[in-house]
């Protein structure tokens, strides 16, 4: 089983990644590849880049990944919108989706849902449960995640557990 995190923060090593990094411990263990969308800049802007290449096949082979953005404009970042363009319509992502944002007030809690869901259904993510929008304030309370994992965490193992053993038959 592997295990990604994508960051759309504008800010490397930010609240949002550390958010990130937490969702996908608390769901499936240690991250196998956390991707700081900051750290590759204008290497984003360059659709030869291999290394960018490399980390959309490592992303799109994942069976879990948590795709996290700070609230912009009630939407997820432009940086994170470069990284996601690269994904095939309806095959870009094979496994189980987790959309998480950040914002600073409760005004846009329905941003994951609205903004950043599609687009992971879309290019082929499967999104279970409700995407999780967290209190930039909050972003380090375990508390501020309990509810969100406790309702989701069920339908990730179980998902995740078909896809092993599915791994391990072949």
């Amino acid at each position: 089983m592997s295990v990604a995190v994508v960051v759309g923060n504008p800010k490397p090593g930010s609240r949002t990644l550390a958010s990130a990094i937490h969702v996908a411990r608390e769901l499936a263990g240690e991250p196998d590849l956390v991707v700081d969308l900051a750290d590759l800049g204008a290497a984003l802007l360059d659709w030869s880049n291999p290394q960018v290449t490399a980390l959309v096949e490592q992303v799109g082979a994942a069976d879990l990944v948590v795709v996290a953005s700070p609230t912009y404009k009630a939407a997820y970042t432009g940086l994170l919108k470069l990284f996601l363009d690269r994904f095939a319509g309806g095959t870009g992502l094979s496994g189980i989706a987790v959309p998480l944002m950040l914002g600073g007030s409760p005004a846009h809690s329905l941003a994951p849902e609205l903004t950043l869901r599609p687009v992971l259904t879309e290019i082929g993510g499967t999104v279970v449960g409700r995407g999780l929008y967290v209190l930039d304030s909050q972003h380090d309370d375990p508390a501020a995640h309990d509810a969100w994992l406790a309702a989701t965490r069920p339908f990730v193992t179980t998902l995740l557990s078909h896809t092993s053993a599915k791994g391990s038959a072949a």
